[in-house]
């Protein structure tokens, strides 16, 4: 069945936002964002502003020559990193432009893109904790405090998927995992057990830091969208004080 063009530049304007909010839920910066929206939109003969901000994007699609004008507001998704999403959204770009792809097909590349598997969870642990591990290496710590960070991160990151699947605040579930991995490699400290326990402590919380948040507020700064980037740059000092509370909440029940 024909759909009309006052449909098709509904379901236009539709994707977009659903474009931008994946981006942005998968860790994109504005710019990224901007650039992606628009060059879909130009692929179809039109134009598109845009206004991001933390929670939520306005999107309004106009052509002077066709005299249309429509405009949405969709919430965003919640942030986190995703950058297989990230990736795969500008090869679809690019394609829609070059293959000049209809909205069906972008819709169906889309469904797609939502549905690809993410690496297995215990990959996932196992590699944030080996990676966690190996800066404990880089700071100079042995192999028992090499061992103890690898633990302590694998068990904090696991209590901090857990603390997300029963829908915690963001920011609490990033002080039950520092909790959790400080008084896991708080106890070798407490204890006096190894070379230099303190190592391990130091770097048992790194996988919590917020870099995307960071860099992105500074990429957004940068390029002059200011009131996103005081805002992811918030978020993260946010972050950063719920870690802070995490290793402090160790070393008081420690006395360490």
């Amino acid at each position: 069945m024909e759909h009309s063009d006052e449909e098709k530049n509904s379901e236009l304007c539709k994707l977009l936002l659903e474009v931008g909010s994946l981006l942005m839920g998968s860790g994109a910066n504005s710019a990224r964002i901007r650039i992606t929206i628009q060059r879909i939109a130009n692929a179809y003969g039109y134009d598109a502003e845009l206004l991001i901000t933390h929670r939520a994007l306005m999107l309004s699609v106009y052509n002077d020559e066709k005299d249309f004008f429509v405009s949405r507001l969709k919430r965003t998704l919640p942030h986190g990193a995703n950058f297989k999403m990230v990736s795969g959204i500008s090869r679809m770009s690019w394609q829609i432009v070059d293959e000049k792809w209809n909205l069906a097909q972008v819709r169906q590349e889309i469904v797609r893109l939502k549905t690809v598997a993410h690496y297995p969870r215990l990959v996932t642990l196992s590699m944030v904790a080996l990676a966690g591990a190996s800066f404990c290496r880089l700071f100079g710590g042995g192999y028992m405090e090499v061992m103890v960070a690898f633990v302590a991160t694998f068990i904090g990151l696991f209590v901090r998927q857990e603390a997300a699947k029963k829908a915690f605040n963001p920011y609490l579930c990033i002080y039950f995992a520092a909790l959790t991995s400080s008084l896991i490699a708080g106890l070798p400290v407490k204890l006096n057990l190894g070379a230099h326990p303190d190592y391990a402590f130091a770097t048992s919380v790194l996988y919590l830091i917020p870099g995307i948040p960071l860099i992105n507020s500074m990429s957004d700064l940068l390029d002059g969208n200011i009131m996103n980037g005081m805002v992811r740059g918030i978020n993260g000092l946010i972050i950063a004080f719920a870690i802070a509370m995490g290793l402090l909440s160790a070393i008081l029940t420690y006395n360490i």
